[in-house]
């Protein structure tokens, strides 16, 4: 080992992160629960093909309404 060898950094959030889940060792797996409630879901196919069917086209400019701003 050097003898001008500084000690690692860690950062504030990096040692608050590793304080927070010595504290709390579950909380990593309620993550993981938590999402897959929310997010890691089955798509129906069917399901999808009806909402690209019933999608309507956008017009390029959404805010423009019909005709030029200043004619009536």
């Amino acid at each position: 080992m050097s003898l001008f060898r500084r000690p690692d950094y860690t950062s504030g959030i990096t040692q608050f992160l590793t304080e927070l889940k010595t504290q709390k060792p579950t909380m990593e797996a309620e993550q993981r629960q938590g999402r897959s409630i929310w997010w890691d879901k089955n798509l129906d196919r069917n399901d999808q093909q009806a909402f690209k069917a019933g999608r309507v086209p956008q017009k390029p400019y959404v805010y423009q309404t019909s005709g030029h701003a200043n004619s009536q």
